[in-house]
């Protein structure tokens, strides 16, 4: 399956508060969260690097579980 990193940002609009993962063309984050459409998005091989950081705890153990 594929997956991508999507970012969550503050109120402000323009400070990430943090990434999220989201299975395929889903719209829900792994955690639940309903993020903007257009949010700035990462592909899944930035998991566990500096560019993906900070990463929401709980989409990246459900990410682990899914890959192998």
């Amino acid at each position: 399956m594929r997956h991508r990193i999507v970012a969550e940002k503050l109120p402000d609009g323009d400070t990430l508060k943090e990434w999220h993962m989201v299975r395929g063309d889903e719209q829900l984050t792994m955690c639940g969260r309903e993020l903007d459409p257009g949010a700035d998005e990462q592909p899944d091989d930035a998991w566990g690097t500096e560019t993906a950081h900070p990463f929401c705890h709980t989409c990246g153990a459900l990410y682990l579980r899914e890959t192998p």
